[in-house]
């Protein structure tokens, strides 16, 4: 190694070097203070605007822009400055393309933002569940091809791996077999992920039922969906299961549901006090929405009757919280007013007096 720096290429006197040297301060300087005046200018046209839009975009690509200023001025300077260009033309094929991919991650960032800023504007909770579950997907799918080219232009920088990409482009037919059979999973997840986007079986914020399991989508991913339950349990599910799979969504357009309270009684019990007293509790609870009111005798069965009440409220919290409010007035009616009602095991002891007279 010190052979090869000591060889004519690294020759140079301490004056080219001292010239290289000023040339790349300078260079530093003059972009350093070519960002700050052009950022200064676009803050203050960024004030004027009433939108929080234009000071999200600012705030993330700030970094990114100022050192690509200064590494544009660098190679202005290095084509005056065959030292200076001997030293950075090599870095340069590195970070050039790692510069305008961060400009580009930096830009997707800011857009998304943007949109996630216009979203909490909306009034609607379930377009906002849509848009948020597309801007998510979609996203990250720019962010992961954006870190995918730009690593793959860094590598092709260097000249053993150029040469690997030749000659695997000759063998093209074999080596689109092979990455296609090692990629399979990872293609199966993307194109499964931008389904999810388009399409919209689920979103985020929706409250799901997968394997037995049921929560709000919390987070969604090009490989895997986050499922929270009302335990606070995270259930991981892999994105392709709910494209291969059925699943329920209760929330699908709306958050307004029906829920049911099954009550099981004696079969001697008389139905219209139990539906009486259904109604005018259900109709004075303020999480009803007056859509659904409803008592079914759905089973009978020699030693029980099933009674269903069904009910409706805006939310799935609200149905759920009037359901158990339901089942347990319900249950204390019935022991204070009609205690008879509740099943208990009957022996028929008529019949075993009648043959003990007999003996």
């Amino acid at each position: 190694m010190f052979e090869y720096f000591n060889s004519p290429k690294w020759a140079v006197s301490w004056e080219q070097a001292a010239t290289a040297a000023l040339a790349l301060l300078v260079a530093v300087a003059v972009a350093w203070l070519a960002y700050r005046l052009l950022y200064a200018v676009v803050v203050r046209l960024a004030k004027r605007s009433e939108s929080m839009a234009d000071d999200l975009i600012l705030e993330r690509v700030r970094k990114p822009i100022k050192w690509s200023l200064v590494a544009v001025a660098i190679t202005l300077a290095a084509q005056a400055d065959p030292l200076l260009a001997q030293v950075w033309e090599p870095l340069a094929q590195f970070l050039r393309p790692a510069l305008l991919g961060w400009i580009a991650y930096a830009l997707v960032k800011a857009f998304t933002a943007v949109l996630e800023l216009r979203l909490d504007q909306a009034a609607d909770p379930v377009a906002v569940r849509s848009r948020r579950t597309r801007i998510a997907i979609l996203s990250r799918t720019a962010t992961v091809a954006i870190i995918f080219i730009t690593v793959g232009l860094m590598l092709f920088a260097i000249p053993a791996v150029r040469n690997i990409g030749a000659t695997l482009l000759a063998s093209a037919g074999l080596a689109a077999l092979a990455i296609g059979a090692a990629a399979q999973p990872a293609l199966k997840s993307l194109i499964a992920g931008l389904q999810i986007a388009i399409t919209e079986p689920l979103r985020l914020g929706d409250q799901v039922v997968i394997d037995g399991q049921t929560g709000r989508v919390e987070e969604i991913h090009m490989a895997y969906i986050i499922v929270r339950t009302w335990d606070e349990r995270a259930v991981v599910v892999p994105t392709s299961r709910v494209l291969d799979q059925s699943f329920e969504n209760w929330s699908r357009k709306n958050e307004m549901l029906t829920g049911p309270v099954f009550l099981h009684l004696d079969p001697a019990t008389p139905v219209a006090p139990v539906r009486a007293e259904f109604e005018r509790y259900v109709s004075a609870h303020p999480l009803w929405d007056k859509r659904t009111m409803q008592l079914l005798m759905t089973e009978a069965h020699p030693e029980s009757v099933e009674l269903r009440l069904s009910v409706s409220a805006r939310t799935i919290a609200d149905v759920w919280k009037l359901r158990c409010d339901l089942r347990e007035h319900m249950l204390t009616w019935l022991q204070n007013d009609m205690p008879e009602a509740l099943i208990r095991h009957r022996l028929e002891v008529q019949g075993a007096n009648d043959k003990v007279a007999k003996l």
